[in-house]
């Protein structure tokens, strides 16, 4: 299934892609659904199953008549892991890591597709940073690099924005990763049996020019690695988004830098997820995510 968020006369609910240009409003189909993707997936395997005995529902809706939102509007934790293609830490001019470089995005940077992402007030250094994000399923805790699968939803596009001069004011990153709006993810939440996050091609486009081309394949620490070294440190719930890393071609590496500008436009694509697509702007005085 292709889960979606989205909007339809003011009112938020989740659905199901039916085809490339419709959706099934689950909750119409099913009212014994959860309202929101949170609560889909603290359902269980259970829920689920009800999600996707509705999606088969003919009673659709046109995609041109609702707004999608964030597959995951606040999920409860938002990691990602640095440096983890090759290239990209060569680019950086950093070792190959003998552990994830882990860091946390705040969730109030987590916006949906066609969103605007911001410039913020007080720095001009905004990078791209397409990446293929895990959907944790259930609560995981001690989970064997083999059994992770058991614990993934499914998987998603999502775009770690970098506000690079605020990135290295701290050793941790975080401010300079969770500003307002840096953290895309969309269009839809893609179940685990309907694709494999081990070998998918990802690409990133800035005003459709080509900046980053890689593959799942190319992650130091691939998905298996990722759960079970992060679920040793803390419990994954089911919503938790990780960010698994880009690939070579951020703008900061290059000579010269190049950063984000008021009317660009980002498009991530990955192979099987769908293709992510955000304009930049200015940041709005009084602007909330």
């Amino acid at each position: 299934m292709k889960l979606v968020t989205f909007t339809q006369n003011g009112s938020t609910r989740i659905g199901a892609m039916s085809g490339d240009d419709a959706i099934v409003d689950l909750n119409a189909v099913d009212a014994s659904l959860p309202a929101t993707m949170l609560d889909l997936l603290a359902g269980g395997d259970e829920a689920m199953e009800r999600a996707r005995a509705a999606s088969g529902s003919d009673a659709t809706i046109p995609l041109s008549e609702v707004t999608l939102e964030a597959p995951i509007g606040r999920p409860g934790k938002a990691l990602a892991v640095g440096l983890n293609y090759r290239d990209h830490a060569e680019e950086s001019g950093q070792e190959i890591p003998k552990h994830p470089v882990v860091f946390a995005k705040v969730t109030t940077c987590i916006t949906g597709p066609g969103k605007p992402i911001h410039v913020p007030r007080v720095s001009r250094a905004v990078d791209w940073e397409g990446e293929m994000c895990i959907v944790i399923g259930k609560n995981a805790r001690y989970v064997a690099k083999d059994d992770v699968q058991d614990y993934i939803a499914g998987y998603m596009v999502g775009n770690d924005v970098s506000v690079r001069d605020w990135q290295f004011h701290s050793p941790t990153w975080m401010t300079g990763k969770g500003f307002d709006t840096h953290g895309p993810i969309g269009p839809w939440l893609v179940t685990r049996d309907e694709v494999d996050g081990s070998h998918l091609e990802v690409k990133t486009f800035v005003n459709d020019e080509l900046k980053q081309e890689s593959n799942t394949n190319q992650l130091i620490f691939g998905v298996g690695d990722i759960i079970e070294y992060l679920s040793a440190a803390c419990t994954l719930e089911p919503g938790d988004v990780i960010f698994t890393g880009t690939p070579a071609g951020v703008g900061v590496a290059r000579r010269p830098p190049q950063f984000l500008e008021a009317g660009d436009t980002v498009r991530v694509e990955i192979e099987g997820l769908g293709v992510l697509e955000n304009p930049v702007i200015e940041e709005p005085r009084g602007a909330a995510s």
